[in-house]
């Protein structure tokens, strides 16, 4: 049977079906939270699996695992829910509102400066808009903007894959800055030398995210290394209290650590950085269909040209 009668039969409750085998990995389990029969479920599958001419679901003593051509359709499936989820959240909010909705994901390294301004433009510019606002790690957000889940994300960017319909750019570019307490005895030295820094433990942010790639750019060519008893964290929040308590020193992004210098939280030391990263907005293209999204990424172009480091 060719691949395109099975599409035309498919209903949002077989992809509900889908996707509940593909989290479960348990037919009865499933079963029992969609309110359907186990016979039900498997006759449903293996008529699918016929129908399409592909197994989806290896079948083993402790339940179900996706086969390749599974996590395909598993895929599409998450994507085509979270579009109609979408759908029913954006007209709900156009006769709610009447501007429809706008999701932004965003990385710590703009929750301080560019993210605020951007929403604060938007909802000048479009007061009706309904704008959900996400903060997490880059991998996180990028996967939820593949998935449908997202409609922009602004954060630093690093050398990354996207998949097929992610558009990107670079808003600015910004170098790193090591930062500490303000008590810190380093906090007030001028022209400090890189042995100085190594004279204190270092907080630094978990390998793989665009902050520490930067970091390790920055050692690579300054001919540095990382100290081994270097403490991991990807929470700012902890961050910030663990160099108030302590002679620790970390890094942070030029515009975010002037921030919480503003605010009295930090101190920015005296040493200059070799190397510049850049902050990206990342979108679906076919999200920039809706007049909302579309704006959104404009204003936020705008903020990042109007926030100063």
């Amino acid at each position: 049977m060719a691949l395109g009668d099975w599409t035309r039969r498919v209903r949002l409750r077989h992809l509900e079906i889908v996707l509940a085998l593909a989290e479960s990995g348990n037919i009865s389990q499933t079963a029992e939270s969609l309110n359907m029969t186990q016979p039900g479920i498997s006759r449903w599958l293996k008529e699918l699996e016929d129908d399409i001419g592909l197994t989806l679901f290896v079948r083993h003593a402790r339940g179900l695992k996706p086969t390749h051509h599974g996590e395909i359709l598993i895929a599409h499936a998450r994507e085509l829910v979270n579009y109609l989820d979408l759908t029913r959240d954006d007209l709900n909010a156009c006769k709610q509102h009447g501007n429809g909705i706008v999701r932004l994901g965003c990385s710590g390294a703009v929750t301080t400066n560019t993210a605020p301004l951007a929403a604060a433009m938007l909802t000048e510019k479009l007061p009706q808009c309904r704008l959900n606002i996400t903060e997490s790690t880059m991998d996180t957000l990028l996967g939820q903007l593949a998935q449908g889940s997202l409609d922009i994300v602004i954060g630093r960017s690093a050398n990354r894959l996207l998949p097929e319909g992610i558009g990107h750019e670079t808003i600015y570019t910004e170098p790193l800055y090591f930062i500490s307490g303000t008590m810190h005895p380093l906090a007030q030295v001028k022209n400090l030398e890189w042995n100085e820094l190594y004279r204190y433990r270092w907080l630094v942010w978990p390998p793989n995210t665009p902050i520490r790639q930067e970091l390790e750019s920055v050692l690579l060519q300054a001919q540095q290394s990382l100290p081994d008893n270097a403490i991991e964290s990807n929470s700012a929040n902890f961050n910030l209290n663990m160099l108030a308590r302590t002679d620790f020193i970390s890094v942070a992004s030029a515009r975010t650590a002037r921030r919480w210098q503003y605010f009295g939280l930090i101190a920015v030391l005296d040493l200059t950085l070799p190397v510049s990263g850049s902050v990206s907005a990342f979108w679906r293209t076919d999200s920039l269909k809706r007049p909302a999204v579309a704006q959104a990424l404009d204003i936020i172009r705008q903020a990042a040209d109007r926030t100063e480091s």
